[in-house]
């Protein structure tokens, strides 16, 4: 199997030259290797500008919350408990709330999204048309879903395309993922939203 090919649109799949193998039975591998595969499809084949805006988010709360401990742990030191009562309890307090926001950012706002990416407007006038991908593979299970949600930036109309498949459609027996092979779905997905946006133009 060759790894470092071009395609008809000039996309060149090679990551670092090397093929992607994983533990085929090792579910978090297998989802974040096509999470991957995904997010390099979009950004290098379709060239859209991946969003971080969503990710850095998830880390500020998460570091605000490290530092309420760290504060905590540091105003122990010098100023040993029961000194220090009050202020542990807040910081704990807040720890546990900033916890809780994380918990609803992850559940109601995140969700499945682990890719957000931007598709600028060529002439640099409209708004960016906007793409949101989630996956999803449950424990023990065999199948890959993989979403594609699509904002049109200046109707802000909404489109959406998915599949669901069985992981070995695209792992050989030895766990190494077939590329060209889930590029096709990738791009079919992709291309079955943006054939719909020129028949509406």
């Amino acid at each position: 199997m060759v790894y470092n090919t071009v395609d008809k649109t000039g996309f060149k799949w090679s990551i670092e030259d090397k093929p992607v193998t994983i533990a085929k039975w090792d579910g978090a591998a297998v989802k974040n290797s096509l999470d991957d595969a995904v997010r390099k499809i979009m950004n290098e084949k379709y060239k859209y500008e991946e969003n971080f805006k969503m990710m850095d988010t998830r880390l500020w709360i998460c570091s605000i919350s490290c530092l309420f401990a760290m504060f905590a742990l540091g105003w122990d030191f010098f100023y040993p408990f029961p000194a220090s009562r009050s202020v542990l309890f807040l910081c704990v307090v807040s720890y546990f709330i900033m916890m809780g926001i994380l918990t609803l950012y992850t559940t109601y706002i995140e969700r499945s999204h682990f890719l957000v990416s931007h598709e600028k407007d060529q002439a640099g006038i409209d708004p960016d048309n906007v793409w949101i991908i989630d996956s999803s593979l449950k424990r023990f299970d065999d199948l890959y879903t993989l979403v594609f949600h699509y904002t049109n930036g200046t109707t802000c109309a909404q489109r959406e395309s998915s599949l669901t498949k069985s992981v070995s459609s695209w792992f050989d027996e030895d766990g190494t993922l077939q590329l060209q092979l889930f590029e096709k779905d990738v791009q079919s997905l992709h291309d079955e939203i943006s054939s719909s946006e020129k028949k509406d133009k």
